[in-house]
């Protein structure tokens, strides 16, 4: 599955438009009052202004041999989050992946990611053309199997990793929702940020079939997108 498109809805636009395109250096592909939109690698992210405040977990993935590189990199420009006492890297042997976290603009827990298993090696000294994609979502929610099965019909996904009691995962390397019960896990690891459910809009693609999805108060629809 791969996440071609993402929007995200946030009351902190131009902090979070300031974190992107001053901070980082991203250069803005379509903007106006209401929004504004980059580019990550293959994705597409866009933030559309709202009235009410909403918190996510997102994550960009990087190649598999930069992520001493790429936190050197991050750490010039914002604060890296510490995930234990004197370390800003968790390895996750599960998943075969390794990872740091940072906030943008607007208070969303930010994750970057490598993962072994995919292979993905780059050569070229890491900048922001080194991004690859946006490669997870946060999907909170009260039900998780539920959920899954939903998404399951709905985009011809499968479940990947986890459990459907606390947190799990539909999916795969290249692109996942994560299903979180907030109900049980209550803040975003590695933060004291509170998992509410929040709504988001992606066009995603899994099997060489795309879909536009819509996820509000815990309900998915989607679309097939004719080629």
């Amino acid at each position: 599955m791969k996440i071609k498109e993402l929007k995200l809805y946030t009351n902190q636009l131009e902090s979070i438009k300031d974190f992107y395109c001053t901070t980082l250096g991203f250069v803005e592909n379509s903007t106006h009052n209401e929004q504004f939109s980059i580019t990550v690698g293959s994705s597409k992210l866009t933030f559309h202004q709202s009235n009410a405040p909403h918190v996510y977990h997102y994550c960009f993935l990087i190649p598999s041999n930069k992520l001493l590189e790429a936190l050197a990199w991050m750490q010039k420009r914002t604060f890296i989050l510490e995930v234990e006492e004197n370390s800003k890297i968790v390895d996750f042997d599960d998943w075969n992946a390794s990872s740091f976290y940072f906030y943008d603009g607007g208070g969303n827990v930010v994750e970057f990611i490598v993962r072994y298993d995919l292979k993905n090696e780059s050569t070229e000294e890491f900048t922001l053309s080194s991004l690859l994609c946006v490669n997870e979502i946060g999907m909170p929610c009260s039900n998780i199997n539920a959920l899954n099965i939903t998404l399951e019909n709905k985009l011809n996904t499968k479940f990947w990793k986890g459990d459907l009691d606390r947190f799990g995962t539909n999916g795969t390397q290249d692109g996942l929702f994560l299903l979180v019960n907030f109900k049980v896990k209550d803040t975003w690891f590695p933060t004291e940020v509170t998992i509410v459910p929040a709504p988001f809009e992606a066009e995603i693609e899994n099997q060489g079939v795309s879909y536009s999805l819509i996820y509000d108060s815990l309900t998915v629809q989607t679309k097939l997108i004719e080629v």
